[in-house]
C-alpha cells in the first residue's frame, strides 16, 4: 500500500527525477510556458508554486533556498524581480496546465504548463489603455 507516499516517480531514480524537475522549473521560469507530459506537468506545478512563494517572500534566505533548486542566477533574479511581483496579490494557483494532444511516438498525453495570471494582467492593461484612449478623445 502507498499510504503517505506523495509524488510521482516518473520512471526515474531519485537523483534523475530531482534533476529533471530542477531543469523543468528553470525552463518554466525562464520561458514562462513549456510543453511536457501530463505527469511531469503535475509534479512541476508543485515545485513551481513553491519557488514563486519563495520569490514573494523576497528575503535573502528565500533567495538562497531558491538557488538550491534553480541553479542559474539570472533565472533566480527574474523569479524574484519579475515573476513574484506579478503574483503579489495572489494566494496560490500560480500555474495552469492545459492538455494539448497525444505525442505521436508513444501516445503519451502532452500538456502545456504556464503561469496563470498573465492573461488577467494583459486584459487589465488593455482595458486601462482603452479607457485612456477614450478619455483623450473626449
Amino acid at each position: 500500500m502507498r499510504h503517505l507516499k506523495a509524488g510521482r516517480k516518473l520512471s526515474r531514480n531519485t537523483s534523475h527525477r530531482l534533476a529533471t524537475l530542477r531543469n523543468m522549473v528553470t525552463s518554466l521560469i525562464e520561458h514562462e510556458k513549456i510543453q511536457t507530459t501530463d505527469a511531469k506537468a503535475k509534479e512541476l506545478r508543485r515545485l513551481a508554486d513553491k519557488m514563486i512563494t519563495l520569490g514573494k517572500r523576497g528575503d535573502l534566505h528565500a533567495r538562497r533556498q531558491a538557488m538550491r533548486v534553480i541553479r542559474h542566477q539570472s533565472v533566480v533574479k527574474k523569479l524574484f524581480d519579475d515573476v513574484a511581483l506579478r503574483f503579489k496579490d495572489t494566494d496560490g494557483g500560480y500555474t495552469r496546465i492545459i492538455k494539448v494532444k497525444r505525442r505521436h511516438g508513444d501516445n503519451a498525453p502532452v500538456s502545456v504548463i504556464e503561469f496563470s495570471v498573465l492573461e488577467k494582467e494583459e486584459k487589465k492593461k488593455a482595458k486601462k489603455s482603452e479607457k485612456k484612449k477614450d478619455k483623450d478623445k473626449a
